[in-house]
């Protein structure tokens, strides 16, 4: 029969380059295509127009497809329609624009989503605090958070790297970005982005964090108007007491945690599970919960995979504390024996986040000067395929959410 449609499938079995699938998928929607994304069939498949260009691609970047039929794409589709079946097929419309909040000089391999979007061809632009104070993220659809720390404390890295040339280039950097912007102090530069971008998401903004930009964002959005820094942060005392002046309300994810106030620990707050964790490597992993594809579409795109088990990783926030969690967070993926979430979800406004702990999902550790992860040696990541989820998110064709 006349073949009209590409299959590109996305479970174990049938996909050798996982990743780079996002990337076709993303340049078929740069192209005006539309394409359905089939939630929960065969690791959420894409179903894309039959064009010889869109096959030529996928064969140039070594992406598994199939060319079914009419016929054979129409009984998909009614099996995945089908009640008795946790399946859908969401439409994606429009390539998103995405920004990648990061300093300039940053090195692609220094954030795990910039190296994933260069290693499945997605093109993005990078933003920092000019931009950011300037407006500029309402060009964007998608906006993610590079490795940072909104509270003005330069990475709590001052114990063991204080004296490293390049904690103190940054550290003059931030300083100086910061008295061009017409700040006093890199705490009250990072404060006022953070509200920039917090008044983005609610506009209607979806923007995705990692690693200690999760946990450090929302203490700015607490801490704000209360001086949470010590004298080696921005050359002052903090006020005796700021703990009790933090305003969890604030927050897009997190409630009723401590704020460590040494500034020779390497943490922010109660929030980050790291130093808690007594997990071994060999058996740290995370379950990805499973959602109604019907009814709860959201968290079900967002949890595509071809496994529910995804190898655990660390960072300087790894994972997140259950009952600092609000209420209204969706947990998208947890370990249960740990009691931690690695994964979040929710809404703000008119806008969404999603917050995952760790730092690079193939570099169990990744510590200061290491070296890049080879992403040729990942194709089929599932812990990068969580990124890149939300990546697509933005380019769905939107239905009314339940709250």
């Amino acid at each position: 029969m006349y073949a009209s449609y590409i299959l590109i499938p996305m479970d174990a079995e049938g996909q050798k380059e996982h990743l780079k699938a996002y990337g076709i998928t993303f340049w078929t929607l740069q192209k005006q295509q539309k394409v359905k994304w089939l939630l929960n069939y065969r690791g959420g498949s894409f179903l894309l127009p039959h064009y010889s260009e869109i096959e030529r691609e996928c064969q140039i970047r070594g992406v598994s497809f199939e060319i079914v039929s009419d016929a054979k794409a129409e009984g998909i589709l009614q099996e995945i329609s089908s009640p008795s079946k946790n399946m859908e097929a969401i439409v994606l419309e429009k390539a998103p624009k995405i920004a990648v909040y990061t300093p300039y000089g940053k090195q692609p391999w220094d954030d795990a989503v910039t190296m994933v979007l260069t290693y499945a061809e997605i093109p993005y632009d990078t933003v920092y605090d000019e931009e950011v104070l300037n407006d500029g993220l309402l060009l964007y659809d998608w906006l993610h958070l590079h490795h940072e720390d909104f509270t003005g404390q330069y990475g709590k890295f001052y114990r063991a790297y204080r004296s490293a040339n390049w904690y103190i280039q940054e550290k003059k950097a931030a300083e100086e970005l910061a008295a061009k912007l017409g700040y006093s102090k890199v705490s009250e530069a990072k404060r006022d982005v953070a509200l920039k971008i917090r008044d983005y998401v609610i506009g209607g903004g979806f923007m995705f964090a990692m690693c200690s930009a999760t946990d450090s964002f929302d203490i700015a959005l607490s801490a704000e108007g209360v001086d949470i820094c010590e004298p080696m942060f921005d050359g002052d005392a903090s006020d005796p007491s700021y703990q009790m002046k933090i305003d969890y309300s604030k927050t897009f994810a997190f409630k009723n945690f401590l704020l460590e106030k040494s500034p020779t620990v390497y943490e922010f707050s109660s929030i980050d599970m790291t130093s808690k964790r007594r997990i071994p490597k060999t058996t740290d992993y995370f379950t990805l919960m499973d959602f109604s594809a019907k009814w709860d579409p959201v968290p079900t795109m967002l949890n595509q995979n071809h496994t529910a088990l995804v190898k655990g990783f660390m960072g300087q926030t790894t994972s997140f504390t259950r009952d600092q969690i609000k209420s209204n967070v969706l947990v998208l993926g947890e370990n249960k024996t740990n009691s931690e979430a690695r994964y979040i979800h929710g809404i703000k406004g008119k806008g969404f986040f999603t917050f995952y702990g760790g730092h690079d999902p193939e570099d169990y550790t990744h510590r200061v000067g290491d070296p890049k992860t080879e992403l040729e040696l990942h194709p089929t990541s599932p812990g990068y395929r969580l990124i890149l989820n939300n990546v697509l998110f933005p380019a769905a064709k939107k239905k009314k959410q339940k709250t």
